[in-house]
């Protein structure tokens, strides 16, 4: 269990990364969804890619309790990938957006669940506000144009090296 160098203004929090070969076993390089077990205390989490074609899981203070879990603390971990990617929740940005737009409702309505879960990644993987907003603009033009896949994003951030695991304390 690591802690975060910077662990922003969130309330505590830690983090797994998964060894390469247990990543391998999941379905996708991107994010995935999860049913997570840590000393008996189980609970459905999403996997963040790590950059590195593996993974990385954040554990917020409250399940960190619920297990009874510590930063530092050596742990067994059982991960086992959903049968079916549930449905990602829309941020509230895009949900605007779309509601503004009924020709990229209905494509996003079209899309498959990965699909919209890619989308909701490559808007929420910006790292400046503005280039969030630019995002969510084009995301509705391309679903307007009939795109059902963000096109240029690598989900992974392997080949971008857009996406990575948090620093831990001490790196």
């Amino acid at each position: 269990m690591l802690c975060p160098a910077q662990p922003g203004t969130d309330e505590a929090w830690a983090f797994l990364l998964l060894p390469k070969a247990v990543s391998d076993t999941l379905p996708r390089r991107g994010r995935t969804s999860v049913e997570v077990c840590i000393k008996g205390y189980r609970f459905q989490a999403t996997l963040e890619p790590d950059g590195q074609l593996s993974h990385w899981l954040k554990l917020s203070q409250e399940r960190l309790e619920a297990a009874g879990v510590s930063v530092g603390e050596m742990l067994t971990v059982q991960i086992a990938a959903l049968a079916r990617e549930p449905e990602p929740q829309l941020p509230e940005d895009l949900r605007q957006a779309l509601a503004a737009s009924p020709s990229a409702t209905a494509v996003w309505q079209a899309t498959t669940t990965l699909a919209r879960l890619d989308w909701i990644h490559w808007i929420e993987s910006a790292k400046q506000a503005k280039t969030r907003r630019d995002r969510v603009i084009a995301a509705c033009d391309m679903l307007s144009a009939g795109k059902k896949r963000v096109c240029c994003f690598d989900q992974s951030g392997f080949y971008s090296k857009s996406l990575s695991a948090p620093r831990a304390v001490g790196e």
